[in-house]
């Protein structure tokens, strides 16, 4: 596929894609809607990827990955994923599951003691299924609370709470396991995720050539410091870098039910939590929890997907197994409800 600013060149005999409901849409459509959309929500720049019967149908990059400098997006432009980090870090965890290295039900203080909660015998209650499923009781960020101090809101396993605090102390339990650091994961990751799904971009820890290529943030047209990510953080929860071809083949892989067993991938969308009437959450669709997965009962049939924020950046995936269809877009603007806006657009009847 070529692909020029502002536009994705084509086949000639093919100018619609499906939506989830299995609509037609012209891609001209989508474009005029996108380009009107992020002048009225004052987003700088996106990445976006339609999948189609488990194929990419249709990429749109638009906009600058900088504005100040008059760098525009382009197909190599990287994106912060933010919470598109944790379904892609639980696939990884499962692969671990599968071959008995990691126990979804097993206490993970017998695997790993952590002193931060260690003053709360609840913890060790605590498994990687709930981690993964947000019903461990941990809070997001600790440091979203006076004081600054990891604590537990209820019983673990009774409620939901999401917390990417769950997940980085399963990561901590993970390399403990492998006997590695945060640098020797995303090693693994790449030897087991990455390479074989060709992945080449997508990383947790970034390399230069991410970093050279990233994206300015942006939070309501105030553009952020350039910052370096830690090169010595795996950020389970919050650090994944991509753009929306490269995450798409990962997509794909859960489209076509590659990487896992029949039994591992029953296992990762399984409902774990079902989500109460009256929860937030629910206003998105979002009807239950699978194993890092947002599950949701949509007109077009059963979605599964996920949503990401980091300062300057808001990201989205929802994949449709059933009919093979899904979509992800990245943008360089804080808490946008563009993708949102977007998802809405292509289930229209």
């Amino acid at each position: 596929m070529f692909l020029i600013q502002g536009h994705a060149q084509q086949p000639a005999h093919s100018n619609t894609i499906k939506g989830p409901g299995g609509s037609e849409i012209a891609k001209d459509s989508i474009e005029y809607f996108i380009q009107q959309q992020m002048e009225a929500l004052n987003v700088p720049g996106a990445s976006l990827a339609i999948i189609n019967e488990g194929e990419v149908v249709y990429h749109l990059v638009r906009g600058y990955a900088d504005k100040e400098q008059k760098v525009k997006v382009t197909a190599s432009t990287i994106f912060e994923g933010a919470s598109l980090s944790k379904p892609l870090f639980a696939y990884f965890v499962m692969g671990f599951v599968e071959e008995g290295k990691l126990d979804l039900d097993k206490p993970l203080y017998e695997y790993l003691p952590f002193e931060d909660i260690a003053y709360d015998e609840r913890y060790k209650k605590i498994t990687a299924r709930m981690v993964l499923s947000h019903t461990g009781g941990f809070p997001n960020w600790r440091t979203d609370h006076e004081g600054g101090k990891l604590f537990i809101s209820f019983e673990p396993g009774t409620d939901f709470q999401y917390s990417g605090e769950g997940y980085q102390y399963l990561a901590k339990v993970l390399a403990h396991i492998l006997g590695t650091d945060d640098k020797g994961l995303e090693r693994t990751y790449q030897e087991r995720v990455a390479r074989p799904l060709n992945l080449e971009y997508t990383k947790f820890i970034q390399d230069d050539h991410n970093m050279r290529n990233k994206a300015r943030g942006y939070i309501d047209g105030r553009a952020l410091d350039q910052h370096h990510d830690d090169p010595n953080i795996f950020g389970s929860a919050f650090s994944i870098h991509s753009e929306a071809m490269d995450f798409s083949k990962w997509l794909i892989a859960l489209l076509d039910k590659n990487g896992l067993t029949e039994e591992g991938y029953k296992e990762l969308f399984k409902t774990q939590f079902v989500l109460p009437d009256d929860h937030p959450q629910r206003e998105a669709g979002v009807t239950d929890w699978t194993l890092g997965f947002a599950k949701g009962i949509l007109p077009f049939g059963t979605a599964y997907g996920h949503g990401g924020n980091n300062p300057g950046y808001t990201s989205i995936f929802v994949i449709a197994p059933e009919t093979k269809w899904g979509y992800v877009i990245f943008t360089n603007s804080n808490q946008s409800p563009l993708p949102m806006v977007l998802l809405q657009y292509l289930m229209r009847p």
